[in-house]
């Protein structure tokens, strides 16, 4: 199956076979798999918008600088959101590979952002990443004067060690 057949299984009704897209689709990439994702943060499609999420997850660490640049830079709240959301979905399917220092340093700078559909899931990757982070979230609670931010962190904490 081309690369293009595999990025239109993205948008398949079938969760099942918009799951194998991304998995071929990660062991198939080539140079611009990551920026063409990338691209698709900002698509009104709901569905094909996460499994572009899904994907950068699935093929991990190597997309972390790009998704850190538009998480900290893109003008777009939702693709900020996303990028946020990527970084759990390395956590997620590499869980015995450290986040890289400038995903957990681009999620830091994300808990500063105005908006809270962008540092709520900067907090919740965090509380994905666990203990490496513990402190970070602690020193950002004790002094945060935004309320909405420092219930995501207690939560963040209470689902810490969850499996």
């Amino acid at each position: 199956m081309t690369i293009d057949a595999l990025f239109a299984k993205l948008k398949h009704p079938n969760p099942n076979l918009r799951s194998k897209a991304m998995w071929e689709i990660a062991e198939a990439k080539d140079e611009n798999t990551i920026p063409r994702l990338m691209d698709i943060l900002d698509q009104e499609d709901v569905e094909y918008r996460r499994a572009a999420v899904k994907t950068l997850g699935v093929i991990g660490a190597e997309v972390v600088p790009s998704v850190v640049e538009a998480l900290l830079h893109n003008e777009n709240p939702t693709v900020r959101s996303s990028c946020a959301k990527v970084l759990a979905q390395i956590t997620v399917n590499h869980p015995d590979v450290p986040m890289p220092e400038a995903g957990i340093e681009g999620l830091k700078q994300a808990l500063d952002d105005p908006n809270p559909v962008v540092y709520i899931p900067a907090v919740m990757t965090l509380g994905e990443i666990g203990s490496p982070v513990f402190d970070l979230l602690a020193e950002t609670l004790k002094t945060t004067d935004n309320l909405a931010l420092g219930v995501t962190i207690l939560n963040a904490f209470g689902s810490m060690g969850r499996s």
